[in-house]
Parts: C-alpha cells; sequence; structure tokens
C-alpha cells in the first residue's frame, strides 16, 4: 500500500503563491508517477499534472501551463506543485494520487482577496 499526505494549502490573494507538498510513504517502489488533481465547489475533480518518478518527465493541464511546476525530491519520497500567478478559479481542493489509485486526504487552495 501506498500513503500520500498533502499540506502547503491555505488562503492566498489573487497574483499570490503557494507551494503544495505530497509525501508518500509505503510501497515507494510501486510507484512510477504521481499526480495532482483538484476538485472545486460543485464541479468534477479535474487533472493538474503528473511528474514521472524516474526521469522527471511533467505534463499539466492547459489551465495551469506556465503558472504551475510540479517537481519531486526522491530522497524525501515528496512531490512539490508550486503555483503561482494564482487565481480565483483555482481554488479547490488539491489532492496527489498514485498509480493503483491511491488518494491523500486533499489540501485546501482559496484564492480570494
Amino acid at each position: 500500500q501506498v500513503q500520500l499526505v498533502e499540506s502547503g494549502g491555505g488562503l492566498v490573494q489573487p497574483g499570490g503563491s503557494l507551494r503544495l507538498s505530497c509525501a508518500a510513504s509505503g510501497s515507494i517502489f510501486s510507484i512510477n508517477y504521481i499526480k495532482w488533481y483538484r476538485q472545486a465547489p460543485g464541479k468534477e475533480r479535474e487533472f493538474v499534472a503528473l511528474i514521472k518518478w524516474s526521469g522527471g518527465d511533467t505534463y499539466y493541464a492547459d489551465s495551469v501551463k506556465g503558472r504551475f511546476t510540479i517537481s519531486r525530491d526522491n530522497a524525501k519520497n515528496t512531490v512539490y506543485l508550486q503555483m503561482n500567478s494564482l487565481k480565483p478559479e483555482d481554488t479547490a481542493v488539491y489532492y496527489c494520487q498514485s498509480p493503483n489509485n491511491y488518494w491523500g486526504q486533499g489540501t485546501q487552495v482559496t484564492v480570494s482577496s
């Protein structure tokens, strides 16, 4: 099994930045990628970004491309999501996900003045 714990959410003004963390533990050997998703109130969960554990290839949703950066620290078994130029429409609960459909508990991001 894999355990994922997100942190780093909070309230930020439009144009601000936050860095989310996703700490993985358990059967780390089974992880070959980590994805970030988000779910806004009344909306379906949507893909945000992906990073491959080996090689570090990254992929982004068009809505966050150029503003968000996903990265990893293999030594810490942690994936980060640096979010810059935040907009009110980025408000959501952010989740990380690993293969075999393991999910974290989510962290709330609110972008508001």
